[in-house]
């Protein structure tokens, strides 16, 4: 089984215009159409079981546009969708409370597009509201190729968040190794302690050495396969990680095994 921890999709009616604004911001390529067909797509030929679909609220205003097409598609031909929320959302509980009852299994939350630190008590209490009600909370972490400065989840921010934590249990999910481009700071910040990094738009981008100095370190039960796509090739992450050499055992906690004890899903 493989289950991919990061990706996105937009809806047919602003996938094309949507993806070339993205590429031409952060100067890359597109690997998919940016569509869920375009997504179904990759995952039938690189024999991906299931794709976790992250959508961002860039602002209040979203929050019931976005929530119900995440779950319109969520559960259906191998697509789990979370939900998404802003941190300036007055009636944060009530929302939360609503994506719980979609069925949905967490949140996307991105700081730098929701222009908040992560460790900014609106953020804070999202994310411990969120915990408590059993949501996983996926956030962005490091830089982000196509904003600029500040780095509104850098490591030590993110650190400072965890240690607000309620002394509830918390499904907290850094995406990108721990924070994109900030990976000896991850080392130093975060490495061991009690928090998921998924490995999207990592692999290539962090040198082969320190991400498996990374992984040994934190631990293959908390690194999820994941890999942004449409912004990073669902094969072309898979045979990365596969060439690392890692143990057969060290790759099942990574490809699926850590997503399904998170998601609450048996392998059956």
């Amino acid at each position: 089984m493989i289950i991919d921890f990061h990706t996105h999709v937009f809806p047919d009616r602003i996938a094309e215009k949507t993806i070339h604004k993205l590429e031409e911001v952060g100067n890359v390529r597109a690997f998919t159409n940016g569509t869920l067909d375009g997504l179904k797509k990759s995952m039938s030929e690189n024999h991906i079981d299931m794709s976790v679909v992250l959508p961002v609220v860039t602002k209040p205003s979203q929050f019931d546009a976005v929530n119900a097409y995440a779950a319109e598609i969520n559960g259906k031909e191998g697509i789990i969708s979370f939900g998404g929320i802003h941190p300036d959302t007055e009636d944060y509980r009530e929302k939360l409370d609503r994506i719980k009852e979609m069925g949905l299994k967490g949140i996307k939350l991105h700081p730098d597009y929701q222009e908040t630190f992560v460790d900014d008590p609106k953020m804070v209490q999202i994310i411990n509201y969120a915990s408590e009600l059993g949501l996983i909370v996926l956030l962005h972490a490091g830089l982000d190729i196509g904003l600029p400065d500040p780095i509104h989840c850098a490591p030590k921010r993110a650190a400072s968040m965890l240690n607000q934590m309620s002394n509830i249990e918390t499904k907290i999910v850094l995406a990108h190794t721990g924070g994109y481009a900030q990976w000896d700071e991850v080392e130093d910040e975060l490495v061991g302690k009690k928090v998921w990094f998924d490995m999207s738009y990592s692999l290539g981008m962090i040198e082969d050495e320190q991400f498996i100095r990374i992984v040994n370190n934190h631990g293959a039960d908390r690194i999820l396969f994941a890999t942004d796509s449409p912004w990073s090739g669902q094969n072309e992450t898979l045979s990365h990680l596969r060439g690392l050499h890692f143990s057969e055992e060290e790759l099942e906690c990574m490809l699926y095994r850590n997503a399904l004890e998170l998601l609450g899903l048996s392998n059956e």
